[in-house]
């Protein structure tokens, strides 16, 4: 399967339309129609649907769209990794994680790194467990941030120092507002937005004391920023982690731990064998003298 083909196939799919494709590729519409079909025929299924007005994917289509996508990051960033100098250390740095304040610590490691090596170039990629570890066995990604109770066994990892704390995001005018701590019962019969990752938790059920099909859960997320509007508007209480929302000053909202403490562990790891640019070679190094300073 040709590399340039399936940028071809990924130029229709985002024009709809094998015409502009072919402009914004710089070619005539024949050629491309063809080496069209003949990628159809390569993997022996229809991947585009030739309407009038515009073409449209088939499911094989949407698939092959997907991977194609994934080939060509990872070959663009293999490219750019073997092309990096050998003098001076440049480079693209690709890093996976959810959303959690310890983020702050890769930000430090690529400050630190930033000073000594200012042609290094990071890309952050938000996502919970399962989105960020498919990303690292693919190669789109060097390093994974990982939020709770994930298996690392496949992979090389360290694990931080610290931990995020578990707790409940709500207006500060509701009534939960006015308890210090939040107990299990309290949720109970309330409207509950939880994080995709955690809908699937059994850590988190366990401290509930609850099983899903008892619960008012009324919403799922993936950002708790996005969520935090719709706690805003009252639609229901989020369990959340710390530090990821701003509660102070004129916020309408407030945070409050869980009692007893939910605290979710953080590790970075990264594919075993994993061969690394410069660049991530660097920054491993670095976050590796991080973690001695913070142990």
């Amino acid at each position: 399967m040709d590399i340039r083909v399936l940028q071809y196939f990924l130029a229709v799919a985002r024009e709809e339309s094998i015409t502009k494709a072919a402009k914004t590729l710089q070619m005539t519409q024949p050629p491309l129609s063809r080496q069209l079909k003949d990628l159809e025929e390569e993997v022996g299924k229809q991947l585009l649907i030739r309407g009038s007005k515009k073409v449209t994917l088939t499911d094989d289509g949407m698939l092959l769209r997907k991977r194609a996508e994934e080939m060509i990051d990872l070959m663009e960033k293999t490219k750019e990794e073997l092309s990096s100098s050998t003098e001076n250390i440049n480079g693209e740095i690709y890093i996976g994680g959810g959303e959690t304040d310890a983020v702050s610590f890769l930000a430090q490691a690529a400050g630190k790194l930033q000073k000594e090596h200012p042609m290094v170039h990071y890309h952050i990629y938000s996502g919970d467990a399962g989105i960020v570890t498919e990303k690292l066995d693919k190669g789109l990604i060097d390093f994974g941030l990982l939020v709770g109770p994930v298996d690392v066994a496949k992979y090389d990892y360290m694990r931080l120092p610290i931990t995020d704390t578990w707790g409940v995001l709500m207006p500060k005018d509701s009534p939960l507002a006015e308890k210090e701590v939040i107990c299990a019962e309290d949720l109970w019969d309330k409207p509950l937005i939880v994080s995709h990752q955690a809908s699937i938790s059994s850590e988190m059920f366990s401290w509930l004391k609850a099983d899903r099909s008892k619960l008012n859960i009324v919403m799922t997320y993936d950002l708790i920023y996005n969520a935090s509007h719709f706690v805003k508007k009252g639609v229901g209480y989020a369990i959340a982690l710390d530090k990821l929302i701003n509660t102070t000053g004129e916020s309408e909202l407030c945070f409050r731990p869980l009692y007893p403490t939910l605290e979710a562990g953080l590790c970075i790891v990264w594919k075993k064998y994993q061969v690394f640019s410069r660049a991530s070679n660097e920054f491993l190094r670095q976050l590796k003298k991080e973690w001695e300073t913070d142990i």
